[in-house]
């Protein structure tokens, strides 16, 4: 794993993301240079058209989720979503060439190369993404410890991170019954240094369900790390590996002590700033399906057309979320508050396409240019459920220590959730937000929303 932008990225992803960039201005710049055979071209201007075609590329299959770090779609639907970035990319092509005359030659054959250069970076990634990874990206990781917590590394490594190679199981000394399979444990005979140097370890994580009794090695450890073996807790694991912090992983100590949760005032600064400019960049171009959602809206349902709920926001500060009505007027008409479904038969049709597409969301632009809220951020919750929940999950309140989100990461990696125990996932990718949050962070989780919009997931 790399850090960057105080946000974790696998180094299968960095390296597909910087060879696709390469391929394309490569392509390009060959194809183009090669025409320029009695022909008037701009090496400069040719340079700069690829760059800027290889960075809307790079966004475009960002947003599509080709750099997904968990993917578990078929190869079918990568085809799909390639399709879809090839389609996205001719206007791009044409409306760069508009700005940047590189050549007198016919246009035609400028796209053409362009066009080329765009299909063959995709069906390289196709392949990548379809592909084991590469033996020197590959991490060899050794797990100490052989129960629950050891089964749940091996299933998010299986699940999440296709370049992770788990070695083996290193029992500890005061554990149950093993969780894992048998052939995967690691005998005794060696220490636990010397079956990480042996089996030529790159990262120990330590995944003890029993940690008393003298169970953790911490010689031996640190013997390990000196000899340049990563050693890993189990909640900074699942911090990289997963983008969350577990629940079951996690000790006040480890929030108090470890990096992150900066609150600065440059970076409190720097977010408004970006909250702004963006909230009224996003309000011109929405307008017009504000407009028709409002239609929509009056003429099935009649008025009102807004929706005002108390919500908590920053430090527990109560505020009114605007959101456009999707449910019936009498969708709480004993005034007790009630949890959304995933299909609420409450919502109208026109309801139920407008939170499909998170048109109801839309509103709440204006509550960010107030203040009250963020573009980025947790998703605010009603203060009934914020009092249940922080009765049942620890740790919840820490998630009010930032403005709420109109988005957030936790909604661009976690499902729809109607109970408390899809609250408790999505806090862990709260926490993870809220520990690690940047504008860089920001912009990522915009252009998955993004991602998320155009396929419908986790919609309702």
């Amino acid at each position: 794993m790399i850090k960057l932008f105080n946000h974790w990225f696998t180094w299968r992803g960095v390296a597909g993301m910087l060879f696709d960039f390469s391929f394309l201005i490569v392509s390009l710049v060959i194809t183009l240079m090669w025409i320029n055979n009695g022909l008037s071209v701009n090496p400069g201007q040719v340079l700069l058209y690829a760059v800027l075609f290889g960075l809307v590329m790079l966004a475009i299959n960002t947003v599509l989720g080709l750099y997904q770090r968990v993917s578990t779609r078929a190869v079918t639907e990568t085809r799909a979503r390639a399709v879809l970035s090839i389609y996205l990319s001719i206007p791009i092509a044409y409306g760069l060439y508009a700005l940047l005359p590189i050549t007198t030659v016919n246009s035609d054959l400028v796209h053409l190369s362009a066009m080329s250069a765009v299909f063959g970076m995709l069906v390289t990634r196709i392949g990548a993404s379809h592909m084991p990874a590469a033996k020197m990206l590959r991490r060899r990781i050794l797990v100490f410890g052989t129960g629950q917590q050891a089964l749940a590394v091996k299933r998010a490594l299986d699940h999440s991170d296709p370049s992770a190679e788990i070695i083996g199981f290193f029992p500890g000394p005061n554990e149950d019954l093993p969780q894992v399979s048998s052939p995967m444990i690691l005998k005794r005979e060696r220490s636990l240094t010397d079956s990480a140097r042996h089996l030529k370890a790159d990262e120990i994580v330590v995944a003890l369900s029993e940690r008393r009794g003298g169970a953790m090695p911490l010689r031996e450890l640190l013997d390990c790390k000196l000899q340049g073996v990563r050693v890993l807790d189990l909640a900074s694991h699942f911090e990289q590996t997963l983008g969350q912090i577990r629940l079951d992983s996690l000790y006040a100590g480890w929030l108090i002590f470890g990096d992150g949760f900066r609150q600065g005032v440059f970076r409190t600064v720097i977010k408004r700033i970006f909250d702004i400019v963006c909230a009224s960049i996003l309000l011109v171009l929405a307008l017009p399906v504000m407009v028709a959602a409002a239609v929509l809206i009056v003429v099935e349902d009649g008025f009102p057309l807004l929706y005002r709920q108390e919500r908590v926001g920053v430090n527990g500060r109560l505020f009114n979320v605007i959101k456009f009505r999707s449910m019936r007027r009498d969708a709480e008409k004993d005034g007790k508050p009630i949890w959304a479904q995933a299909k609420d038969n409450r919502a109208t049709r026109v309801g139920q396409l407008i939170r499909k597409l998170r048109i109801d969301e839309l509103p709440q632009l204006f509550s960010v240019l107030k203040g009250d809220m963020s573009l980025v951020g947790p998703r605010p919750e009603r203060p009934f459920f914020v009092d249940q929940l922080t009765k049942d999950i620890p740790f919840y309140a820490v998630r009010h220590s930032v403005k709420p989100g109109v988005t957030g990461w936790a909604q661009v990696r976690y499902h729809y959730g109607a109970t408390v125990e899809d609250s408790a996932e999505k806090l862990q990718y709260d926490l993870y937000y809220v520990k690690n949050h940047s504008l860089f962070l920001d912009i990522v989780v915009l252009f998955e929303t993004v991602g998320v919009v155009l396929t419908g997931k986790g919609a309702h």
